[in-house]
């Protein structure tokens, strides 16, 4: 098999090809004047079994055009199958109607991946998991739900985790949240929240006893960070002793970082599905963790046509 990584995390792709043991085949990326896209794969892959790695992440548009183009090329250089390697995938939030005369983006990005010519996609935790059924092509979501249960592992000690509570940010996160609790033997709390207008959130109640234990909000995105900020302050507010937050994609638009600074945060842990700016790196609340190990796997797996869902078992 070969891996190719696009320009949007490439150190992720440099990570998951250290696990796998495979070097990551030589591709060109420009951009014309008129910033056109242009990729060549510069090593035969005629017959190939191709890892393509590219999330869709910010600038979104680029990223998933440029997967497009690097799927289409792959194609057309007969390589046997193609597999859209994407740790996070962009447009998941848009996944129903939420009016009339809107449309469902995931839907819609979904069918231009099978289009181009993917054969198989792999991806993250998924905003919503019915998205699967929105590819024609096999799919496999990953959770990052073990990459964290290990985190968790190290930093708590087993008497530090007896106070443990898990607490999901909204009542759409239960079953998620509810997962990684029963790992850890633990008890659920929710954030009642609602929404005045897209982007903003607003606290209503806390359902579940939060007083002096060590809250872990978990959470599958976080975007500008207004509502898990809002939730962490309803915590301390309910008498929480600390509060943490894991989340996979960390998206991170601003004023985020300066939110989570400001914050009631303990720490924010997030995974390098999405590569992220200088400044994220340098704030003292947040901090990473890596999915290459995960992703290595699962790439080893599939080409392999072992079981995926037994990482998970």
């Amino acid at each position: 098999m070969k891996l190719i990584s696009g320009t949007a995390n490439n150190p992720l792709a440099k990570g998951i090809a250290d696990v796998l043991d495979i070097p990551l085949t030589s591709v060109d990326i420009e951009r014309f004047r008129d910033q056109e896209i242009f990729a060549r794969i510069n090593e035969n892959v005629r017959g190939e079994d191709i890892f393509l790695i590219q999330p869709t992440s910010a600038p979104a548009n680029d990223h998933l055009m440029e997967l497009l183009i690097l799927i289409d090329a792959l194609r057309r250089a007969s390589a046997k199958r193609i597999t859209a390697v994407i740790p996070y995938f962009g447009y998941a939030r848009q996944d129903r109607k939420t009016g009339g005369r809107t449309p469902i983006s995931a839907k819609l990005v979904a069918n231009l991946i099978c289009k181009a010519g993917a054969d198989r996609v792999l991806t993250v935790d998924l905003h919503a998991g019915q998205i699967q059924g929105f590819f024609d092509i096999p799919t496999d979501n990953l959770f990052g739900q073990p990459v964290f249960i290990a985190d968790i592992k190290e930093q708590f000690s087993k008497s530090d985790r007896k106070s443990l509570l898990f607490v999901s940010p909204d009542t759409g996160g239960v079953v998620r949240t509810r997962a990684i609790a029963k790992e850890f033997n633990a008890d659920i709390a929710i954030v009642d929240k609602r929404r005045p207008k897209a982007g903003e959130s607003e606290v209503m109640n806390i359902i579940g006893d939060v007083a002096g234990r060590n809250c872990i909000l978990y959470d599958d995105i976080i975007d500008s960070g207004g509502t898990l900020c809002n939730a962490a302050k309803a915590l301390k507010d309910h008498g929480a002793s600390s509060v943490s937050a894991y989340i996979t994609h960390g998206v991170l638009s601003d004023p985020a970082v300066e939110r989570i600074t400001n914050s009631e945060l303990t720490e924010l842990v997030i995974t390098n599905t999405i590569a992220q700016p200088q400044k994220v790196k340098d704030c003292d609340k947040i901090r990473e963790c890596s999915t290459a190990t995960l992703l290595g796997e699962a790439i080893r797996r599939i080409a392999n046509d072992e079981s995926v869902s037994k990482l998970f078992v």
